[in-house]
């Protein structure tokens, strides 16, 4: 068996990284507060702005376009204060080849629209 040890792995024209477009990793995810006014991105990868259209309502652009809509996003939610613990909420994400058109979050307990302290999306398939 043969061992690969680098530091730094460059395209073929020397000149820049190689980029990990064809292998199954998360292609763009986001971390952000959802209870903030307007959304902005704690962290993120392949994001390029975010918007805060409504309670519960937000939607994400991605720097990178997909090669189609039909790639797959995971979310996660809730919050992290003790005076809002929040509970059970429910996710409904709408797909572009550009972003989350519309990332619609509810309380399980209520059926409200409802924002959350930490919101994080990510998405996998192949990029444009």
């Amino acid at each position: 068996m043969s061992t690969l040890k680098a530091n730094t792995i460059v395209a073929s024209d020397g000149t820049s990284p190689v980029t990990l477009t064809k292998q199954s990793v998360a292609k763009a995810w986001v971390n952000f507060n959802g209870t903030a006014s307007g959304a902005t991105a704690r962290d993120s990868f392949n994001n390029s702005s975010m918007t805060d259209s409504s309670t519960g309502n937000h939607s994400v652009n991605f720097s990178n376009n997909f090669s189609n809509a039909n790639y797959a996003s995971v979310a996660a939610l809730g919050n992290n204060d003790a005076s809002n613990p929040g509970g059970q909420g429910t996710v409904t994400v709408g797909h572009t080849t550009s972003g989350l058109s519309s990332t619609e979050t509810t309380n399980s307990a209520n059926g409200n629209n409802n924002d959350w302290a930490q919101m994080s999306h990510t998405s996998h398939g192949d990029l444009a």
